[in-house]
Parts: structure tokens; C-alpha cells; sequence
């Protein structure tokens, strides 16, 4: 059982008897005496992958899903699915590009971390690292006298994911995605 107010980023709990893993959690705070505190929770069905939002007082409870976390390793794929190996007992299993829709543009060979959620002896999704490391494939020349922390520019990354970089970034250069938001961290 989850109190609303406990949920962070990975939980999976039941909502109407599927599992739903919470995306993204948002605290309101009242300003008034005696208010509520509403927790507004993204949460995503994890057979269906719908999106639902969710405002929710800290005392509601909800219910834990059951499942399983295991790591996995990325064994190949190609522009429509990627093929996992489980680390714990070798198995082998294919997920399409529309199941880990939000995770692949952060995949590619080599990532490390990264957990197949299963229900059931189904892959219900993947859990990725907060924090990614990618090479920059195409970027404009950097700019030299460039300052670091002033404008930005866009890269195109090894997985065809487009960021925005400080203009000194040059290609071939790795660097730090936040996976939460989809945006540059740091240099890596």
C-alpha cells in the first residue's frame, strides 16, 4: 500500500486492477490555513501505455501492483524493436518501438541500468537511468570564445534524439541527458 504523498517516479501500484507506473509526481502546496496539499501524479498504464493524471490528497492510499524488476541489457535492434537479454536468467524477449515509446530515445547499445518491469511473466515496459550518457552526431561548428553557460544551440545525438547544447559543443563530444525531461545536464 502507497500514501499518495510516498509515490515517487518508478512506483507501480493498481488503478481499476491494471498496473500503472507513476511518471511524474507535482505537489501543490495551498496558500490558505487548513488547506489541502493535492499531489497531481502522471501515471501510465503499464499494458495499455494510456497516459492518466491523477490529483490526489496525501492520505489516499492506493494499492501495490504486482511485479518484478530485473535487470537487462540491450542485445540488438533495429528502427522498429530492440531485442533484451534478462541478466538474471538469460532470456531473451523483443520490445517494439510503440511499448517503450518514451524510452527509446534514450536507448542505445551499451546503456547500462536499465529494468524490465514484468507482471505476470509479461515485460510490462522498461525503467531507465536518470541520467544517460549519448555522443553528439551533427551539431553546428562550436564557437570559439564561446561562453559556457551563455547560448545554446541544437545537437543531434547517436539515437536521433535533438537537444539543446551550449554553443561550445562540439561533434563527437559525449554528453548528459536528464532522462526526466529530455534535456542536457552536463558535459560527460
Amino acid at each position: 500500500m502507497f500514501n499518495a504523498s510516498d509515490l515517487k517516479k518508478g512506483d507501480v501500484v493498481k488503478i481499476d486492477g491494471d498496473p500503472h507506473m507513476v511518471e511524474t509526481v507535482k505537489v501543490q502546496s495551498p496558500s490558505a490555513r487548513g488547506a489541502v496539499t493535492l499531489y497531481k501524479i502522471r501515471f501510465r498504464n503499464l499494458k495499455t501505455k494510456r497516459k492518466i493524471d491523477q490529483s490526489l490528497h496525501g492520505g489516499d492510499v492506493l494499492e501495490e501492483a504486482d511485479f518484478e524488476r530485473r535487470p537487462v541489457q540491450w542485445l540488438f535492434g533495429d528502427a522498429a524493436s530492440i531485442t533484451f537479454m534478462d541478466l538474471q536468467d538469460y532470456s531473451q524477449f523483443t520490445l517494439a518501438k510503440e511499448e517503450i515509446e518514451d524510452e527509446w530515445p534514450y536507448l542505445s547499445e551499451g546503456v547500462e541500468g536499465v529494468i524490465a518491469i514484468s507482471s505476470e511473466g509479461r515485460v510490462l515496459g522498461l525503467e531507465i537511468p536518470t541520467f544517460i550518457n549519448l555522443e553528439i552526431v551533427e551539431t553546428v561548428p562550436s564557437v570559439k570564445g564561446g561562453s559556457v553557460t551563455s547560448r545554446t544551440k541544437s545537437a543531434t545525438l547517436s539515437t536521433g534524439l535533438i537537444v539543446q547544447v551550449p554553443e561550445y559543443m562540439a561533434t563527437g563530444e559525449i554528453i548528459r541527458i536528464d532522462t526526466r525531461s529530455g534535456e542536457y545536464a552536463s558535459k560527460a
